[in-house]
């Protein structure tokens, strides 16, 4: 996705992701060196943004994966 694609006030900073889905920062750079989000390409024009669309959508595709902990009961 680029700039002119979507609107300035959608676009959020890793921090800022991290905060709205309750996760840290490097959770969030996890994701994006997954695939599962894609910073919006600024060039040279400040840091990596993320779309908000984007970000909510993988919160909720990774809540909806199984538990990572193998000890966790079943409910």
């Amino acid at each position: 996705m680029t700039l002119e694609q979507i609107g300035p006030q959608d676009l959020m900073t890793y921090a800022e992701a991290a905060r709205m889905m309750g996760v840290r920062p490097g959770t969030i750079r996890q994701w994006v060196h997954r695939g599962l989000l894609t910073p919006v390409d600024l060039g040279d024009r400040g840091p990596k943004l993320l779309h908000f669309e984007e970000v909510s959508n993988a919160g909720l595709a990774a809540r909806n994966r199984a538990p990572r902990n193998a000890f966790q009961k079943a409910a």
